[in-house]
């Protein structure tokens, strides 16, 4: 992923040589600022690969407990149409004696 989209590697910013010219800069320095550029962008893709490595498993994670939530939300689901059933019946079960006690007394 992230080899896409940078250009440079550490060595090859080390192996990089400059012409140098009558009026260039100083290679000391050149060199001294560049040991530096080598050694922060080796950090910035050991950062970015343990950012990588961290995205997968919360990726990972993710699907895991979205699947979870899903075959939650179908059991509760289920469960809720079961028992309004049922709470159909005895509904229906009180509405019955109801009616044999009220027509019953007239």
């Amino acid at each position: 992923m992230i080899n896409e989209r940078i250009v440079l590697t550490p060595e090859d910013i080390y192996e990089k040589e400059f012409k140098i010219d009558a009026r260039g800069y100083r290679p000391q320095e050149v060199d001294n600022f560049l040991d530096l550029v080598i050694k922060d962008y080796g950090e910035f893709i050991k950062i970015i690969h343990a950012y990588e490595k961290e995205y997968q498993t919360i990726t990972k994670e993710n699907r895991e407990l979205k699947s979870q939530l899903r075959q939650l939300e179908n059991k509760l689901e289920e469960e809720s149409s079961s028992s309004s059933g049922s709470n159909n019946v005895d509904i229906l079960r009180r509405l019955s004696q109801l009616e044999k006690i009220v027509y019953s007394r007239e």
